[in-house]
């Protein structure tokens, strides 16, 4: 008789944990804003455009305005210095603990160490890029499994060519360093089959469990490597130039819905088109191209992923989140420009190594100012996309203008998953929004070397550098920022100033 209630207690876990939606968070890699096409973009990404009509997107969700410093904030569901990655990563043990000591600190709870408690196993494959070395790697950390990279930019094709001065790039499996096979390597496509291979593992080993896959692409970060035969389809769309695909962008976006109604266009922050050689010219064109290329097939690998969870019947009991790092990356100056001038090969190659520059960066962050690492809207807004039907009560295809945070997501899917969240997180859940609450107004803070930003409801204080002046905009009338009221509501901004400068010293950023 003990054997049989035994029995009937196990198969009723095993029913409970099989009910616990599975959990996708998918990350890309300096994607704009407008780089999808349900935010406007002319680039092909028709499986995440798909997710967006079955989900519900996010017009006001914002990142950590850098790579290391949002996967911290989205592991551990606290802002960068607090989790210890203030600034970046640093290649050395042994560094000075505290906000930027360059790793995960040991007082902080991973999204896969508070999940286990609640039954789920975890994965990783892709980018890691919140420590170099171990006992801070993806299986030091709670994951089960995970491939990929521990660094952070990578060659595309091959990881030998990826050496550096300042940081070498590690590849590993598990807890073991590996340099993959570079005939038919490329990273965006291993990434997804590492985590297809992870799914189909735990399907015949831990059938009836709940699982969490942290999918972290690095496309479309630099490097440009993408096949020719996607490259070649896209140059003739950027023939005329950066603004008119802003200007398409823009009217796409407003056409959609994806900002609303009267949104303005901000003003060009690139070169002048008109004013370049023919050469130059051709040689920008290409590397927008190969980045759509690179986008293009980041979405057809999402969608392979997919379409091996509706295979298996796991697609509609499975959570799915999409977003990016920070905003597009104007790296290279207006131009871009070769990053490694010992591959000269070209563009698109593995012999390059380029960036696409801050004119094509600002076609990326449409409407919006500014660029990756900056405080400004084009540095901290991301798509963010959520599917899960068994889940959403919002309606399929309607966008929330609900402020939402990277540092939400531990949160939420604590929440949705039945796992006790660690205590005293700065986010809150987006399950209500999700199900069609109303959201409260939010307080979110920002720094990153000296950037920094306080949004209060709808207000927003922000300045570019340590040594700038803080402006001020109401981003209910004013999205783009293209308003400064700080001289005007002098007792307004002071007081976020000084709400700013209390939070700081709170997280332990390095005031000057």
């Amino acid at each position: 008789m003990k054997r049989l209630i035994l029995i009937g207690l196990a198969a009723a876990a095993m029913a409970e944990a099989a009910e616990k939606p599975n959990l996708l968070v998918i990350l890309a890699d300096d994607l704009g804003w407008s780089d999808l096409g349900s935010q406007g973009s002319e680039i092909a990404t028709p499986q995440l455009d798909r997710l967006a009509a079955e989900g519900v997107s996010f017009r006001q969700f914002y990142n950590a305005a850098r790579c290391c410093p949002t996967r911290a904030s989205l592991l551990t569901g606290l802002y960068p210095h607090q989790a210890g990655i203030g600034e970046m990563v640093v290649d050395r043990p042994g560094a000075e603990k505290g906000p930027y000591q360059g790793y995960l600190n040991d007082r902080c709870t991973t999204l896969a160490e508070a999940l286990k408690p609640a039954g789920y196993r975890s994965y990783h494959a892709g980018k890691w890029h919140v420590g170099e070395f171990r006992p801070h790697w993806p299986v030091d950390r709670g994951f089960d499994h995970a491939y990929g990279l521990i660094s952070g930019a990578m060659n595309y094709y091959d990881i030998r060519k990826c050496k550096s001065p300042r940081l070498e790039r590690v590849f590993a499996r598990d807890g073991e360093r590996i340099v993959p096979e570079s005939d038919g390597f490329y990273a965006t496509e291993a990434f997804t089959t590492a985590a297809a291979g992870f799914l189909e593992q735990h399907r015949k080993e831990h059938a009836g469990k709940p699982w969490f896959l942290y999918l972290a692409y690095t496309a479309p970060h630099w490097p440009l490597h993408a096949p020719e035969e996607i490259v070649r389809k896209y140059e003739a769309r950027y023939r005329a130039g950066w603004q008119p695909v802003r200007e398409a962008r823009h009217r796409k976006q407003l056409e959609l819905g994806a900002v609303p109604a009267g949104t303005p266009l901000s003003p060009p922050d690139g070169a002048d088109w008109e004013k370049l050689p023919e050469a130059k010219r051709a040689g920008m064109i290409r590397n927008m191209a190969v980045y759509a290329a690179m986008t293009e097939i980041m979405d057809a690998e999402i969608g392979r992923l997919v379409a091996s969870l509706e295979k298996a019947g796991e697609l509609d009991n499975t959570l799915i989140v999409f977003l990016s790092d920070n905003g597009a990356c104007a790296e290279g100056g207006p131009l871009g420009k070769n990053m490694r001038p010992d591959l000269s090969g070209p563009v698109g190659t593995v012999d390059s190594y380029h960036s696409y520059g801050q004119s094509w960066s600002n076609v990326s962050n449409t409407p919006f100012r500014r660029h990756k690492s900056h405080a400004h809207e084009g540095g901290i807004r991301t798509p963010f996309i959520v599917r899960w039907p068994v889940g959403l009560k919002a309606k399929a295809g309607s966008r929330v203008d609900a402020v939402g945070h990277v540092i939400d997501l531990m949160p939420t899917l604590c929440e949705i998953a039945g796992a006790e969240p660690p205590a005293g997180l700065p986010g809150k859940s987006l399950l209500p929004v999700l199900q069609g609450g109303e959201a409260a107004p939010r307080t979110l803070g920002w720094e990153h070397f000296g950037a920094a930003a306080w949004r209060d409801g709808d207000w927003k204080l922000v300045r570019k550098g340590p040594e700038a002046a803080w402006e001020l905009y109401d981003l209910a009338k004013d999205p783009c920022e293209l308003h400064d009221l700080a001289a005007v509501e002098k007792e307004k901004a002071a007081a976020m100033a000084a709400a700013w400068g209390k939070w700081a010293k709170e997280i332990g950023v390095r005031l000057k």
